[in-house]
């Protein structure tokens, strides 16, 4: 059987796994804060993506029957309130992304071992 099969221990009679749990689990530890602060927050970010979808997908107003566009189109404050809208869609999405990058970043160290 090829060498790699076999589990390689060190002078100490350690595999890779026990040495990288003994050095560095003090670490996983003190950063569980991090996970259990992404958890809260996955929440609100999923709230606001919810609602920022709805209100950027949802034209305030009507429409014009002749044309089809927003009556409230050069209107000032319906420029702002879509790109307020827009801005708030985006770092939500993004607060998740991120939010979900941590969480599998936690998975994967704790599926080696610490």
């Amino acid at each position: 059987m090829p060498r790699h099969f076999f589990p390689h221990f060190n002078n100490h009679n350690m595999t890779p796994k026990e040495i990288f749990t003994e050095n560095h689990g003090h670490l996983v530890h003190r950063g569980k804060w991090i996970n259990n602060t992404s958890n809260s927050c996955s929440v609100v970010a999923t709230l606001i993506a919810s609602m920022g979808f709805a209100s950027f997908s949802s034209v305030p107003g009507s429409f014009d029957d002749e044309n089809g566009l927003p009556i409230l189109e050069h209107d000032r404050r319906f420029t702002i309130f879509s790109v307020t809208s827009l801005i708030a869609l985006c770092s939500s999405v993004t607060s998740l992304i991120i939010k979900k990058r941590i969480f599998t970043k936690n998975c994967l160290i704790n599926l080696l071992g610490a």
